[in-house]
């Protein structure tokens, strides 16, 4: 059903911002493979080249190099699009507590920039990343749409004005949008490198170098675990859905399930040892929690499926077992 759902991308004019980033390289890739004409906006800020090597020379493939927050760069490249996905952001928790300007001048000042330039060019739809940080300080689980709490942080509040923006964009100027909340995406390219590196890749690659990885806090905290094939359908889904009722919403982009962090450094021990047996003996240790850091974090995708058709297809299990096999063959550690 999916699959045949997905053929009408056939040669629609998708632009994919962020696209040398982790998920947006993903949709570029499956995009390429759908034989739609994808156009990448990246100023590679946080996104590599590397990235997008397997699809680079393609022909239906084209790379713009520049910034968000130049709004004429943004018309450039939304000009004569059907849909765009809307990845580019500063992510981050942390990094948006320690310089919150410049997480607002891209995620928010970069995002109206879009939203213009996507309605001056007259697109079909904007699908766009949302976060599941908007949900806050609610205490409430599972996470359901339309029930979110106070902003934890400067990133949770970039993100929630995201989804203003693009309910107002909608109301006033009828530019159809789509905002999916991604909760904690893991998978292959995901860089483990730099401070603001997600756990799962930062973990893989200190387990690897048989290095004690460090959990903040006492290990209970739990994330709805999300592996990055799950996202890349949600996508395709938002841009191809013809459900009206389905347009102008926001979704949960997740599992529907959590793991604590006990939990994910066990698997991550587990899987991995299956290529070196020496990492089942790496010692793990504790620090303090993380300024911003809510507890719990868990999603109903009910809005999903019903509106959508969404149906993920990995578990977080599955997901770890694709993701370290990849993280072994491409970044496992020369010694090894």
């Amino acid at each position: 059903m999916q699959k045949e759902r997905f053929k009408k991308l056939v040669g629609k004019k998708i632009l994919v911002t962020g696209g040398a980033g982790f998920i947006g390289s993903n949709l570029c890739e499956e995009l390429i493979m759908l034989e739609a004409e994808v156009t990448c906006l990246d100023n590679f800020a946080t996104g590599h080249k590397y990235n997008l090597d397997a699809i680079i020379d393609h022909s239906n493939f084209t790379l713009i190099e520049g910034d968000i927050r130049d709004l004429e760069t943004c018309h450039k490249a939304c000009a004569g699009k059907d849909y765009i996905l809307h990845e580019a952001a500063l992510g981050s928790v942390p990094r948006s507590l320690n310089d919150p300007i410049t997480s607002n001048e891209v995620n928010v000042s970069g995002f109206l920039n879009m939203l213009v330039a996507a309605r001056d060019a007259g697109v079909k739809r904007f699908v766009y990343a949302a976060s599941s940080s908007t949900y806050g300080d609610s205490e409430k689980l599972p996470k359901v749409e339309d029930e979110i709490g106070k902003p934890l942080s400067p990133y949770a509040i970039t993100k929630y004005v995201n989804e203003l923006y693009a309910d107002i964009f909608h109301k006033a100027y009828g530019l159809d949008t789509i905002g999916l909340r991604y909760f904690n995406v893991f998978g292959r390219k995901q860089d483990p490198n730099g401070a603001y590196a997600a756990v799962i890749p930062k973990f893989v690659i200190q387990l690897m170098n048989h290095e004690s990885p460090v959990i903040n806090g006492d290990g209970t905290y739990s994330r709805d675990f999300t592996y990055i094939d799950n996202v890349v359908q949600m996508n395709l889904l938002a841009i191809t859905t013809e459900n009206k009722n389905a347009l102008n919403q926001i979704y949960n982009a997740a599992v529907g399930d959590r793991t604590n962090l006990l939990e994910l450094t066990h698997l991550l021990k587990t899987h991995l040892s299956k290529f070196d047996p020496e990492i089942s003996k790496v010692e793990i240790k504790h620090g303090p929690n993380r300024v911003g850091d809510i507890p719990h974090s868990l999603a109903s995708i009910d809005k999903a499926k019903h509106l959508l058709g969404y149906d993920p297809k990995f578990k977080i299990e599955e997901g770890i077992t694709e993701a370290v096999e990849w993280y072994w063959e491409n970044l496992r550690p020369v010694k090894l």
